[in-house]
């Protein structure tokens, strides 16, 4: 889509002002005007320029925006799959359980019964082994 140079002078215009309202002439004015420089140039992103040359998005709304809200939708599925990810694979490996009719619940009489071992205590110990009761949910230990 051609835009006419006028237009995005305009535009530019309006944004330096907006900016330099709330910001003034300090550090955080160069770092504003740099952020939504860098957005407004970034490839994967043509729907933010677009928006703001058309109008759709106001000057003043731009101009306060952080950089997560001038993201493309694509760019933050992108992310939130990212970040699912990397959550799946930090959790810890959880306990083996296995389910055995081997153990009787103490609470309930059941012979229905899930467990795992871990060693608890030092090497020349034996391991303790965790019960759960499939039928009444009673939890105990034992060495």
């Amino acid at each position: 889509m051609l835009v006419d140079k006028q237009i995005v002078l305009e535009k530019a215009q309006s944004v330096e002002q907006s900016v330099y309202k709330t910001h003034g002439l300090a550090d955080a004015y160069r770092e504003k005007i740099r952020s939504l420089f860098l957005n407004l140039r970034d490839a994967s992103n043509p729907s933010l320029r677009l928006r703001v040359l058309t109008g759709s998005l106001e000057v003043d709304r731009f101009c306060v925006m952080s950089p997560h809200e001038m993201k493309s939708k694509e760019r933050l599925e992108e992310e939130e799959r990212i970040r699912a990810e990397n959550l799946f694979k930090a959790r810890g490996a959880a306990p083996q359980e296995a389910e055995t009719d081997q153990f009787k619940c103490g609470k309930c009489k059941q012979r229905k019964v899930r467990y795992y071992q871990m060693q608890t205590r030092s090497a020349d110990e034996p391991m303790t082994t965790f019960c759960t009761c499939v039928n009444c949910g009673n939890k105990w230990k034992f060495c």
